[in-house]
């Protein structure tokens, strides 16, 4: 007997195939789809085919989806496209739009803040006492539960030719990551990835890659911060935990690809393997 979770996924799967055929997708208006591809370079600069089915993967995003405004804001059409495209774009390359939204079919509302948003958390040090702190927050993916954004870094995402940063795509790929069940930096991988034989060759390859740069990354930040040395390019966030530092490495090989194989020659191949998976099985 298939176990619960195949049953699970096959059942997910009749589901979105069914309302797919029953319910057809509104398309996203030309006129709405052009001017948020216009807005974000890294957008404009997919083929005029990638553009065409991420239009196609962000229609039935947006369905699937429910947006909130936070504190009053009003989420506008042009906001739920922004959002949807950036959300959509590291799926470009799994399958149909129904198959590829599967990846986020673990939660519905996305809530959407005017500004930055102020969170309270609590932490227990090594001698048992609890602390109380708040923490800025320009975006937070809950495990199972809703992704929050803080519009105005929605809406600055690649518009410095410096900076490599989108917060949808670095929230969307903790859900992509929380897809196994655990939040390390360590997505679940296809059989065969980047020319392994085996699950296990795939995941001890991508282990050792990602620890060694995220090792070497997190040097160059405190020499950065505590020594006076030069500052990396990429977000020095990425350096708090294995976790944060595939998300951000994501969000620049999404926003600035050419600059991040540069920065980041070993990874690279690995992002391409995951991300344009028939692209690199050609390669080789």
């Amino acid at each position: 007997m298939p176990p619960a979770a195949s049953i699970t996924r096959f059942l997910r799967r009749a589901t979105n195939e069914l309302r797919s055929r029953l319910a057809p997708v509104p398309e996203i208006s030309a006129e709405l789809w052009i001017f948020t591809v216009r807005k974000f370079p890294f957008l404009a600069a997919l083929t005029d085919e990638e553009q065409a089915k991420l239009r196609a993967i962000s229609a039935l995003f947006l369905r699937q989806k429910e947006f909130t405004g936070a504190h009053g804001l009003q989420v506008t059409d042009e906001m739920a496209v922004a959002i949807a495209a950036q959300a959509c774009l590291p799926l470009l390359h799994w399958g149909d739009p129904a198959q590829a939204l599967e990846w986020y079919d673990d939660f519905v509302g996305i809530v959407v803040h005017p500004a930055e948003a102020v969170a309270v958390r609590h932490s227990t040090d090594a001698a048992g006492v609890s602390h109380q702190y708040s923490q800025v927050l320009l975006g937070e993916a809950m495990e199972r539960g809703p992704i929050m954004l803080a519009w105005p870094a929605v809406a600055s995402a690649g518009q410095d030719p410096e900076d490599a940063t989108s917060v949808v795509i670095h929230e969307f790929i903790h859900k992509i990551d929380m897809k196994d069940g655990s939040v390390n930096g360590r997505p679940p991988l296809r059989l065969g990835f980047a020319g392994t034989s085996t699950a296990a060759q795939g995941r001890q390859l991508w282990a050792d890659t990602w620890t060694r740069a995220y090792e070497d990354f997190r040097e160059k930040v405190i020499i950065a911060q505590r020594f006076g040395g030069e500052n990396p390019w990429l977000n020095s966030y990425g350096a708090s935990a294995p976790e944060e530092f595939f998300a951000v490495a994501c969000e620049a090989y999404f926003v600035h690809r050419a600059r991040f194989v540069e920065e980041f020659p070993t990874l690279a191949p690995l992002l391409d393997a995951l991300f344009r998976p028939d692209a690199a099985t050609k390669a080789r």
